[in-house]
């Protein structure tokens, strides 16, 4: 479905799907293989209570990042209000939601921290891979709001490389967050739709990571090793996790040196911004406008 955004300055025209009436849920996992390789990275600083805390962190942490100019983060922003406006789900507690820009020209994470009343704050963006809609067993990322909850348990890479010699999911170690089984359009065939499994994941540090930035997965979305220890370490999306933990179950995947922020959240919104040309925001470092 189309739609479009507009904040004061030239608006992101997006794609995004109606609400879902819900998909299927399963505790299985696949999509990626994951591997074992060394991956030396700083210990994260403790999160404090501001935003412009977290924001600073992922600056020191985060070693891929873009410069999202001031009036994208603002439609940015805006898209992602009129995403859970759509689906009824306001008002929401204070708290971190990811959005992915699936689009060939962008292909990008970013980061939100949102104020129960709507006020949104850019923490941070960096390069991302989303599906590459061709070739067998190949999905394309699909649009929507996805919820982050202990229905489909998180794992770890466990160390173990594929036919391939590839990390699919990076260093041992890394945590996949799983967002459960999905539709989602079939990159092969009548490319009619299918059901993959949505993960968000580190990959290939020496193969795959480099190529950030461009379609290359299966159909998960996959993120810079750093954003990975950032989202885990501090517990971005981990609110239902940290329910769960309340009512005292044991997740064996959560570190115990994880130092949660007060606002984990639990959401991933898929968008597709309509560009014709990559903005220079998104270009690999060495290729961006001086």
């Amino acid at each position: 479905m189309g739609e479009t955004r507009q904040t004061g300055a030239e608006p992101i025209r997006c794609r995004l799907p109606p609400p879902a009436r819900g998909a299927p849920v399963t505790l299985l996992a696949r999509c990626c293989v994951g591997v074992a390789v060394s991956l030396s990275l700083v210990a994260p600083a403790r999160a404090s209570n501001a935003p412009a805390e977290l924001a600073e962190l992922y600056a020191q942490q985060v070693d891929r990042r873009l410069p999202v100019p001031e009036y994208e983060r603002r439609q940015y922003a805006a898209v992602l209000e009129g995403a859970l406006q759509d689906r009824a789900m306001l008002p929401l507690p204070t708290q971190f939601i990811v959005l992915v820009d699936r689009s060939p020209q962008v292909q990008a994470v970013v980061l939100f921290w949102r104020s129960l009343t709507g006020e949104s704050v850019l923490i941070g963006a960096s390069p991302a891979s989303t599906g590459r809609p061709s070739g067998f067993e190949h999905f394309e990322t699909p649009l929507g709001v996805f919820d982050h909850s202990v229905a489909n348990l998180d794992f770890r890479a466990e160390g173990t490389r594929n036919e391939l010699g590839i990390c699919g999911y990076g260093a041992r170690g890394m945590r996949v967050f799983d967002f459960g089984w999905v539709p989602a359009r079939r990159g092969w065939g009548k490319k009619d739709e299918g059901t993959m499994r949505l993960q968000l994941h580190a990959t290939d540090p020496r193969l795959l990571e480099p190529r950030l930035g461009t379609r290359q997965s299966k159909g998960c979305i996959r993120i810079p090793a750093t954003l990975n220890v950032f989202l885990d370490h501090y517990g971005i999306l981990d609110a239902d996790y940290e329910r769960a933990l309340a009512d005292g179950r044991n997740l064996w995947m959560l570190p115990p040196d994880r130092e949660p922020t007060p606002w984990s959240g639990r959401y991933l919104i898929v968008i597709e911004s309509s560009r014709t040309a990559r903005p220079d925001w998104a270009r690999p470092v060495a290729e961006r406008t001086r």
